[in-house]
C-alpha cells in the first residue's frame, strides 16, 4: 500500500504542520487540502511546492528535488528519500501583540493591540522563517511574527511625538501598518490588518499631555518648570560653590527657553486609483482594498527559481539570469 502523506486533525489556528516521518517513498499519496500548501524541505531550503489536490510523488513533479537527490552519491531512482515536508494552511490569522516603546521626547509607551495575516509567498516563508528560523510549530511562528512585529513598532513609534501618537493614533497606526507590510511581504507573509487597541504612558507624561492636548499657552511654562525642577535636583546634588555657579547660569537660559510645542503637521494624502479612499501619501498598499500604490517601475515580483527580489518587468533574472516572462 503507497504511503499516504497528509495534514490530519489541522485545527483552526495552526499555521504549519511538519509531517512526523522523512523517509519518502516513490510513489506516496500527498494529499493537500483546499487553503493549504504543501513544501518539500532539506537542509534549510524550500524545494517543491504543492498546490491542493491529491499527488502521486515521481520524478517529474519534484523536479527540483530531484535534481538535488542526483548530486548526492548513491541515489537511485527507486529507493526512499530523506525530505521533510511542511504543510502551510493560507488562511488568514489573528494574532495579538504588545510592547513598550518610546516617543522623540523619550516618554515610555505600553501599547498592546491585534494584526491580521496569512502565508502569501509558502517558498520564500518557508526560507526565511521555518528555515532561518527553525521554527517549525504554529507557537514559535506567531511568537516569531509577534517580536517581529514588536520591534518594527518600537522603531517607528520612535519616530513620533507624544502629542502625534495620542491625538492622531488612527492615522499613526495606518503609517505603521502601511510600513509593516513591507517588512512581513520579505519573508513571504501578507499583513492583513493591524490595530491599535490600547496605549498608555506614566503618570508624570500624562499629566504633560493634559497640558499639550488643552493647547493652554501656559504648556510651555509647565515644560520649563519641570526642566527646571530637575536641574535643580541635579545640581542640587553635587554641592559646593561650583554647582551654585552652574545653576545661577542654567536657571535663567531655561526660564528664557520659549518651548511652545507647535501643532504636528498634517499628513500629505493621496486618492486611491481603485476605491477613490484617502490614504497618507507614504502608503504602498491602499488600507482599504489593498490595492498596490507602488509606481511600477518600482515595483518587485519573486524569482521562480533563485527566490530573489527582482523588478516586476524583468523578462530575465538579473540573480541567476532565469527567464521569467
Amino acid at each position: 500500500m503507497p504511503q499516504v502523506i497528509e495534514w490530519t486533525n489541522a485545527g483552526a489556528d495552526d499555521i504549519v504542520w511538519r509531517y512526523p516521518k522523512e523517509d519518502i517513498t516513490w510513489g506516496a499519496q500527498l494529499i493537500v487540502r483546499e487553503y493549504e500548501i504543501a513544501v518539500f524541505f532539506r537542509d534549510g531550503k524550500a524545494y517543491d511546492v504543492f498546490q491542493a489536490g491529491r499527488h502521486t510523488l515521481t520524478t517529474l513533479n519534484l523536479p527540483l528535488f530531484t535534481g538535488l537527490l542526483t548530486r548526492i552519491a548513491g541515489f537511485g531512482g527507486n529507493k526512499p528519500f530523506k525530505a521533510t515536508v511542511l504543510f502551510i494552511s493560507t488562511k488568514i490569522f489573528a494574532g495579538k501583540w504588545g510592547t513598550r516603546a518610546q516617543t522623540t521626547e523619550l516618554a515610555p509607551l505600553q501599547v498592546y493591540g491585534q494584526f491580521w495575516f496569512k502565508v502569501a509567498e509558502p517558498t520564500l516563508f518557508v526560507n526565511e522563517v521555518i528555515g532561518g528560523q527553525k521554527v517549525y510549530t504554529t507557537d514559535s511562528v506567531n511568537g516569531f511574527l509577534r517580536g517581529f512585529l514588536n520591534e518594527k513598532i518600537i522603531t517607528e513609534l520612535s519616530h513620533y511625538d507624544l502629542v502625534s501618537v495620542f491625538t492622531r493614533l488612527t492615522e499613526t497606526s495606518i503609517i505603521v501598518k502601511n510600513t509593516l507590510i513591507d517588512y512581513f511581504k520579505r519573508v513571504g507573509v501578507e499583513l492583513t490588518d493591524l490595530r491599535f487597541e490600547g496605549i498608555d504612558t506614566t503618570p508624570e507624561y500624562r499629566e504633560r499631555l493634559f497640558w499639550l492636548k488643552t493647547g493652554n499657552t501656559a504648556a510651555g511654562d509647565v515644560l520649563r518648570m519641570e526642566t527646571l525642577k530637575s536641574s535643580a535636583e541635579s545640581l542640587g546634588k553635587g554641592g559646593g560653590s561650583g554647582a551654585m555657579g552652574a545653576g545661577m547660569v542654567l536657571i535663567p537660559q531655561i526660564m528664557n527657553q520659549q518651548n511652545v510645542p507647535q501643532a504636528a503637521p498634517a499628513a500629505t494624502l493621496i486618492i486611491c486609483p481603485k476605491c477613490s479612499e484617502k490614504v497618507p501619501a507614504t502608503s504602498k498598499f491602499c488600507p482599504s482594498c489593498g490595492t498596490n500604490l507602488t509606481p511600477p517601475n518600482q515595483q518587485t515580483m519573486i524569482c521562480p527559481n533563485c527566490n530573489k527580489a527582482i523588478p516586476v518587468y524583468s523578462k530575465f533574472c538579473p540573480e541567476c539570469g532565469h527567464k521569467t516572462s
